[in-house]
């Protein structure tokens, strides 16, 4: 009575064991819900919070709504709502991975991390944007291409007016800067204010739910990935959409990166579907019955991709990876392949670009988002220094050349990181979906106005790559830290400093408060792991044993339980674990 069930599980041997094998005992569960209803509260202040912390429109139409309507009036309140309910949403995803870890003898099942990722989820579907106005240029730039002008060279000021009603929304940076997106994209913004016309809010929910279909492409593809790689499912699923920074900017900033990186991630899965793997040293499979259906259907998906954001066309290139290795493994078929997956590629974007009416302006507005540095950027602190060290030295401000200079040095060394990984993959030394990971996220950091979803380019492939545990804390550690470096709002206050510090420091008590509860209800959540001590002895216990006079060890006697009674022991590697917390 009251002892807890503890099912059996044997201890996997591989980081790939099905995780039904080695499911959660009760207490666990417990506590695996406890967290998901923890960040449901994280969740719900935070849709709050931007009711006044977003990127709310203009003019606001949470002004009319009784009761809510103040919450734009309490600036402070708002945001103190809003960091709360980050912070509590990142605790739990921190403690939510001791279930998601590789090589626990006890994990959650991939359907548990994606309710928690769903539950989480609901309470962003019908909220401002948040963390970011870039929605709103989406919404503009769709306006102009259903007027049938030119979105590569008219700004939505230029060719909608400054007092379009989504003009007014868009950020002033942004005004009068052609589209930097691909025809794909423009078209599906143009569709949506086909629907919605000059309604903001419904242009709005319509684009999160683009947003929505990409993300869901994502949490498709991930598991099926990982499995793939050789990878826990759970873990991918944790790391890659249950992730802070997925929730923040790709739900609720709606960033074209959702739909980008979900086309991307479900191309790979497709063309890698019926393509066999060869170990090195082993002969070239035979062809499999539509493996190169699947493969150029691949290609196509990620085309596709790139016709949203042409970041995804680096998939190709450790695509080609995987495909020449299937085969005798040179750099001679690497070159076969990738020409051909050139020419696929190259049709299907021209094929869009065509069949969209825009053409393919899409490439010289491709350095459009270097316009204005941020504050995120290492080239563009490395600038910055420069051109202060330069001014100290009488040299005069040469920021501008300096930050030119280093974005030209940056591209170049993500350049040559793309090829290091390319050949290493040839060459087996690093898997190629690791290889695209470190190329995606060469390529955002080192860009002269890296944000923080940008770093989701490189997080999402990783999280389907057998990885280090360091590893994979530095990839904890990526997805947290970014997530406070922008204010919910996608501003920064109008200089009321006093208003981050006072809404940061309210919003701290709460997650301390959220933290000791959770201590007190589920102590072992918030223990450190600790492994198994062996059992020290008295440095004289082997001389006393020896001294004493040898005896016959009578057999002790047990008393053996009816066929009906008896229950099957787990093995010793549960058995000595401490409660089920391994």
């Amino acid at each position: 009575m009251g002892r807890e069930r503890v099912p059996l599980c044997a201890a996997p041997t591989t980081e790939t064991d099905p995780p039904s094998e080695c499911s959660l005992t009760d207490r666990q569960r417990h506590a695996l819900r406890s967290l998901r209803r923890t960040g449901l509260f994280g969740a719900l202040l935070l849709a709050f919070g931007s009711l006044g912390a977003g990127a709310l429109p203009v003019p606001n139409p949470v002004l009319a709504i009784p009761v809510l309507r103040i919450l734009p009036r309490l600036p402070a309140v708002s945001l103190a709502l809003a960091s709360a309910g980050m912070g509590v949403i990142l605790v739990c995803w921190m403690l939510l991975g001791r279930f998601a870890r590789a090589g626990r003898l006890r994990r959650a099942t991939p359907g548990e991390i994606r309710r928690v990722s769903l539950t989480w989820t609901v309470p962003f579907l019908a909220v401002p944007p948040l963390f970011s106005r870039d929605v709103y240029s989406y919404l503009a730039q769709g306006k102009i291409v259903l007027r049938g002008m030119d979105p590569y060279a008219l700004g939505p000021a230029e060719a909608l007016g400054d007092d379009d009603p989504l003009t007014t929304g868009v950020d002033p940076v942004w005004q009068d800067t052609p589209a930097p997106y691909g025809p794909l994209f423009l078209r599906l913004a143009a569709l949506v204010i086909r629907l919605t016309g000059d309604h903001v809010y419904l242009g709005i929910l319509l684009q999160r739910t683009l947003a929505l279909l990409g993300v869901a492409l994502i949490v498709w593809a991930l598991p099926r990935l990982a499995t793939r790689f050789g990878a826990s499912r759970t873990t991918a699923l944790w790391l890659g959409a249950a992730n802070p920074l997925v929730l923040f900017h790709l739900v609720g900033g709606m960033h074209n990166e959702a739909l980008a990186i979900g086309l991307m991630m479900a191309g790979l899965e497709v063309g890698l579907r019926r393509l066999p793997e060869r170990a090195a040293g082993e002969p070239s499979p035979s062809r499999r019955r539509g493996e190169l259906g699947s493969l150029v259907l691949g290609v196509v998906i990620i085309s596709t991709a790139a016709a949203v954001k042409v970041n995804a066309l680096v998939a190709l290139g450790f695509f080609a990876v995987l495909i020449a290795r299937r085969g005798r493994g040179r750099f001679r078929d690497l070159l076969v392949v990738g020409s051909a997956m050139l020419v696929t590629a190259v049709g299907t974007l021209a094929g869009l670009s065509i069949g969209s009416g825009l053409g393919f302006g899409w490439i010289r507005t491709l350095s459009t988002p270097g316009l204005v540095p941020s504050y995120m950027s290492p080239v563009s602190e490395l600038a910055s220094l420069g051109a202060l060290l330069g001014g100290l030295l009488g040299f005069g401000d040469q920021r501008a050349g300096l930050l030119a200079i280093l974005q030209a040095l940056g591209m170049l060394l993500a350049a040559g990181v793309t090829v290091k990984f390319l050949a290493d993959g040839m060459r087996r030394r690093h898997h190629p979906v690791i290889g695209l990971a470190a190329s995606l996220g060469a390529f955002m950091v080192l860009h002269q106005s890296t944000h923080p979803w940008w770093l989701l380019w490189a997080l999402i492939p990783l999280a389907v790559a057998a990885i280090t545990p360091r590893l994979r804390s530095i990839a904890t550690a990526v997805s947290v830290v970014p997530a406070f470096l922008v204010f919910p709002t996608g501003g920064t206050f109008e200089g009321r400093i006093f208003v981050v510090e006072q809404a940061y420091l309210a919003g701290l008590v709460v997650v301390g408060g959220v933290t000791l509860l959770l201590r007190w209800r589920h102590p072992e959540l918030l223990r450190w792991p600790r492994p198994p001590q062996p059992r020290r002895r008295h440095p004289r216990a082997a001389e006393h044993r020896s001294s004493r006079p040898w005896r016959p060890r009578r057999a002790a006697t047990r008393v053996q339980p009816a066929p009906d009674e008896a229950e099957p022991r787990a093995p010793v590697a549960e058995r000595t674990s401490y409660s089920g917390w391994s």
